[in-house]
């Protein structure tokens, strides 16, 4: 005996791949496996029993051309046989073996070949079934596609994060009626509290299950573990929904081999139907073996012959029971379009309306799924949801960034303010805004901010900034940053990213904002407008703008200080400048300037203005500034300034003029006329000498001359009597006067990169330098007296 086990290899496929089989394609196998059954079953009696079994005909040789088996009726059979006459072949004593020959002979020779080898096909074509059935689990191009499925399907389906998803879901569909019909319950248990007590318990028993709606569920607890394995199944499933639906040779493989299935299915049919009746239990067999046994003509039956008629039926039976399944497999292939899926049935009773519609072979295995079990394909769309993966990313940041983690991070900014600071987040913890005490919050290339309601905790928030970092924000939550927020920092790659949500902030104080204008929009420089902003004092634009935005002049009645930083595209267009007439700082910096703008000098409050990295070459026009009556403090450093003219004398009131970085060679002696320069910096040009008229600079707190060609300093130099900080570095100077000891003020001077042998002892009578102050080199300050280094080591 033959076991069926054998030839399980043919048809063994993982457990997990039922689910990838429909009802059609199980009741298939087990077709296959009772027809498996039958071939097995006749090819053992084929080979354990005789096959056939020859009697020699006694019919004289005249009648050999007629049927030697004709006599042998169901009736009458002994009469006919006792008048035949005795024959006897010839004598040997190989009888058995005489009869053995024959029967096989005639076997091999007058037996149809269907009725030999009927078990054997049924074996053959069974297992070209299976094979059929299971071939494109086994295909290296399929099966590895269908086991990455498989093995992504289970770990959805078991995650935890997706009973989470989907309670949250359904809670928040049916919070609502759940909710009326628990107080209509509560009215109703009042109403009845004086009834019977069982009536009571009734009530209560009905009334639970609306509580379960309502309450939490047990599952919203989702541990960082689970989170993280979740988080890894979104990966997953992105990127196999990318590789998946490339192409559709799930599809094309099973609709082949389906095919192959019908067309193998009518071929057995029509050639077992014409052969079937081939199968016969007696068998007439005419062999030329009269000279070894005497006889030529033979009657033969073949022994199985009525048990394998009735299993051919059989056979037959189960070949058109498959071949329907199979029919049928083709008309559910081509009745609809399978190699798209819609999950709008699931978008509707879950309500996550961002899960997107697949195609080719995801969604012909997904269709494959919903055979098995629909609830497969609606627990693995949960990670096809954006929005299901933002809460998940949510919840593990909020289990990552506790809020006694981000207290840690809390400091103090350059402006005071306590701030908190978050960089590179895959989003917001709801965490920060349980910091009430948080006064600014920087947030730096975090993607697809959504502030919650809870930033109406955060009441002592008054800064807040966002680099890189686009963020909505609610009706609700703009009521209550609107006459908060004192200032707000913007950076993004276009200006037009900027929140329109940013410019309805009344009460905001400054408003920075850096991006580039599209190139078709550079010229115009269009900004939104600013008339809502009616407290801004501070308007700070680095972008590529062609001139100054039309809407600064909405806030012109109040704006303070204005900071324009093109990164050197030209700013063509400054005539609206006139319009602030309260500007009080202004700052132009690398905005393409070969002249000092003739706006300027209109501004009546201007007190600083910064000129920073123009192309400034000459600055003729500084006599203008003489109607700017309050400047103070003057900026044309970086720039390429060859020479200051004499009329520099009239800017009486400027206090600190910055020129370092540029081309001078010489300073006007007009300069000394500046009476209240408190602070004077020309480091890094081509200085050779200074005028003596510095020294009238009495009020001369700050002089920067390092990295220039000095070789000597004038003695009048030290009537500075008022001079803090001295820095003469990176110079030729090879001597340092005595009268250094004038500076009793002095606390930092720098000497370093000089030609300096020694240092003067009259250092010792600068009180106020200190050795952290002074900036020479080790063997200088060594050279000193010893009394003189210690009073400098002195705390």
């Amino acid at each position: 005996m033959i076991p069926v086990a054998e030839f399980k290899q043919f048809a063994e496929q993982q457990p997990a791949f039922k689910v990838l089989k429909p009802w059609w394609d199980v009741l298939a196998e087990y077709l296959t496996i009772a027809m498996l059954m039958i071939g097995v079953f006749g090819c053992t009696l084929q080979v354990t029993q005789d096959k056939i079994i020859c009697l020699p005909s006694h019919e004289p040789r005249e009648n050999l051309s007629e049927a030697p088996c004709r006599q042998l009726l169901p009736r009458g059979v002994s009469e006919q046989m006792g008048g035949l006459r005795q024959l006897s072949g010839l004598k040997n004593n190989l009888d058995l073996q005489q009869y053995s020959f024959i029967n096989q002979l005639c076997y091999e020779t007058a037996l149809h070949w269907y009725a030999k080898y009927f078990p054997y096909l049924v074996v053959i074509h069974t297992l070209i079934f299976m094979v059929c059935t299971s071939f494109w689990f086994k295909f290296p191009g399929t099966s590895s596609k269908i086991e990455h499925f498989i093995s992504i399907l289970g770990k959805c389906f078991d995650s935890p994060w997706t009973t989470r998803a989907l309670s949250e879901v359904s809670g928040e569909n049916h919070k609502g009626p759940a909710a009326g019909r628990a107080a209509a319950t509560v009215v109703t248990t009042a109403g009845t509290g004086t009834g019977k007590t069982g009536e009571g318990e009734k009530e209560k028993v009905l009334a639970e299950p609306e509580k379960v709606v309502t309450e939490p569920p047990a599952v919203t607890l989702l541990d960082k573990k689970e989170g993280e394995q979740a988080k890894a199944l979104f990966e997953k499933v992105k990127k196999f929904r990318v590789h998946v639906e490339e192409g559709d040779i799930l599809y094309t493989m099973y609709i082949r081999q389906t095919v192959l299935k019908v067309c193998k299915f009518l071929a057995i049919l029509v050639y077992n139907l014409v052969y079937v009746e081939k199968i016969s239990f007696l068998v007439a067999c005419r062999v030329e073996t009269s000279e070894v046994t005497g006889y030529a003509s033979f009657c033969c039956n073949h022994t199985k012959a009525h048990l394998f008629s009735k299993l051919a039926f059989c056979y037959i039976s189960f070949v058109c029971v498959y071949g329907i399944t199979c029919l049928y497999t083709l008309y559910w292939l081509f009745h609809r379009p399978l190699k798209e899926y819609s999950f709008r049935s699931v978008r509707e009773e879950t309500g996550m309306n961002d899960i997107p519609d697949v195609k080719n072979d995801f969604a012909f295995m997904l269709h494959l799924i919903d055979q098995y079990d629909s609830l497969y394909s609606k627990r693995f769309a949960v990670f096809l949801s954006e929005v299901s993966e933002s809460r998940l990313k949510q919840l593990n940041l909020n289990h990552e960034w506790t809020p006694e983690k981000l207290r840690q991070k809390l400091q103090r900014n350059a402006w005071g303010r306590l701030e908190l600071a978050l960089c590179m987040l895959p989003g917001l913890p709801d965490t920060v805004f349980e910091l009430s005490e948080v006064e600014a919050l920087r947030l730096e290339a975090i993607c697809d901010i959504t502030f919650p309601p809870g930033l109406s905790q955060l009441v002592h928030l008054q800064e807040l900034s966002l680099l890189h970092s686009p963020a909505r924000l609610p009706f609700s939550s703009q009521i209550f940053l609107r006459d908060r927020l004192k200032v707000i920092r913007v950076k993004c790659e276009e200006l037009r990213e900027v929140p329109l949500w940013v410019f309805g902030l009344r009460g905001l104080e400054e408003l920075h904002l850096e991006g580039l204008f599209p190139p078709e929009l550079a010229r115009a420089a269009t900004l939104e407008s600013l008339r809502e902003l009616k407290q801004l004092k501070v308007l700070s634009l680095r972008s590529n703008a062609g001139k100054v935005p039309a809407s600064v002049t909405d806030v012109a009645g109040h704006l303070q200080r204005l900071s324009l930083h093109n990164d050197g595209a030209r700013l063509l267009a400054l005539n609206s400048l006139k319009k602030l007439v309260v500007l009080r700082e202004l700052e132009l910096v690398a905005c393409g300037l070969e002249r000092i703008p003739h706006a300027i000098f209109s501004l009546g409050a201007l007190q600083e203005l910064d000129l920073k990295d123009n192309h400034l070459r000459s600055i003729e026009e500084i006599l203008s500034f003489q109607h700017c009556r309050k400047l103070v403090t003057l900026r044309l450093w970086h720039n390429q300034i060859a020479y200051i003219p004499e009329h520099v004398r009239k800017l009486r009131s400027l206090e600190q003029l910055y020129l370092s970085h540029n081309k001078l060679e010489t300073l006007p002696t007009q300069l000394g006329l500046c009476f209240g320069l408190r602070l004077l910096d020309v480091s890094h040009n081509g200085l050779r000498s200074l005028p003596p008229e510095v020294g009238l600079l009495q009020n001369l707190q700050h002089l920067a001359l390092s990295y220039n060609a000095l070789e000597a300093l004038p003695e009048e130099l030290f009537f500075c009597r008022k001079l803090r900080t001295l820095l003469l570095g990176y110079n030729h100077l090879s001597h340092l006067s005595p009268h250094i000891a004038a500076l009793r003020a002095l606390s930092r001077l720098e000497l370093k990169g000089n030609r300096l042998e020694a240092l003067p002892e009259e250092l010792g009578s600068c009180t106020g330098l200190k050795k952290a102050g002074l900036l020479v080199e080790d063997t200088l300050y060594e050279g000193l007296p010893a009394e003189v280094r210690e009073r400098m080591e002195e705390e």
